[in-house]
């Protein structure tokens, strides 16, 4: 009995639940204004400082390798230190072409004994013309051969090409090399250089004769002076960089990483704007305005940047409204709410 009656009701409940009405909805108006927060463009006057990271170079590198195949009989590089121009570093077995130049030798001495007899034969009419020239013309091909032994055995003496630091030897005494081995590096330490690369749109930022400062990330806060040397004369495809060889006025070691600064004391009025509105795309960059209490978006140019911020240098007006906040929302012709006009300068610090 108790059953009967908890069934019952359950379905009267039922049927009251739908007698009642369900209030409608709110549907979602596609047309309704999107809210939005703007900043109006004005210029600020900001210090433009590139940062680019460079590369301490020597003036002058070599990897020395030998000029031919041989067994090392003479090893003497001075590791870390200083060495002349011309230096013998090491020398190879040569004693096969020394063997080689005494038999020409000997050989040339009786060809010039016959070439010199024959001279006197054909002046006294005692041979043809002909028989003095072949004594003549082995004389010369001996010399010849000479020549190119003495340029082989010349091969064999390592020297340093000019003055400069040495590196670690790579080779022992005693080893078989090829011309493929490199025995030792030398650098010149003396003009050191830094090698940079920053984008193309910086590239009136640098000119020949034009001093950059110089910080080494193993000396924070240590500053020198650079001046640009040389400039390579067609931007890198790939990356759409210049790249950049300034002579140092200091010492630091080949290879060391360095920060490159540019165009210090440069002020000048810039429509900076927080670099987290533009709209990346493949081919152009963008920028949402107010035009009429409708989205509009705009088409821009970039120029330097800073850690929060980014300068327009077109497409962009002094006055324009700039949508900073609610973009997400918005399309091409959306009707707008404008809540808060945030000043730009709060917005970049």
């Amino acid at each position: 009995m108790r059953k009967l009656n908890y069934v019952a009701f359950i379905l009267i409940l039922g049927l009251v639940a739908c007698k009642e009405k369900t209030k409608p909805t709110d549907k979602f108006n596609a047309n309704a204004p999107v809210s939005v927060d703007i900043a109006i463009a004005a210029t600020q006057v900001i210090d433009k400082v590139i940062e680019v990271n460079g590369s301490v170079v020597a003036s002058e590198f070599v990897d020395i390798r030998p000029e031919t195949n041989g067994r090392i009989v003479f090893l003497q590089i001075p590791e870390g230190k200083m060495v002349a121009a011309g230096t013998v570093l090491a020398k190879l077995n040569d004693a096969d072409l020394q063997a080689q130049m005494q038999k020409i030798k000997v050989q040339l001495a009786l060809a010039t004994i016959t070439e010199q007899r024959n001279y006197k034969l054909v002046q006294a009419k005692g041979i043809n013309q002909s028989d003095y020239d072949i004594s003549l013309q082995q004389v010369n091909s001996l010399k010849a051969d000479m020549a190119y032994t003495q340029s082989l055995i010349d091969k064999t003496v390592i020297k340093a090409p000019f003055a400069g630091q040495m590196g670690l030897k790579q080779v022992s005494l005693g080893a078989y090399i090829s011309t493929a081995t490199t025995i030792v590096t030398l650098q010149k330490v003396d003009q050191l250089k830094v090698d940079f690369t920053l984008p193309e749109i910086y590239q009136n930022y640098i000119k020949v004769g034009k001093k950059v400062t110089v910080e080494s990330i193993a000396n924070p806060g240590v500053k020198m002076t650079a001046t640009i040397a040389a400039i390579e004369p067609q931007i890198i495809a790939t990356s759409r960089n210049i790249k950049v060889r300034a002579n140092l006025q200091g010492k630091l070691i080949p290879g060391a990483f360095t920060k490159v600064f540019l165009g210090e004391n440069q002020q000048k009025p810039s429509i900076m704007v927080p670099s987290n509105i533009i709209i990346p795309d493949s081919k152009v960059k963008q920028l949402v305005v107010v035009k009429n209490g409708k989205a509009k978006f705009v088409n821009v140019e970039t120029g330097y940047r800073t850690a929060s911020g980014v300068e327009i240098t077109s497409g962009v007006q002094i006055g324009d409204s700039l949508i900073v906040a609610g973009m997400l929302f918005v399309r091409d012709g959306s009707e707008l709410k404008i809540g808060k006009t945030l000043p730009l300068v709060d917005i970049i610090k």
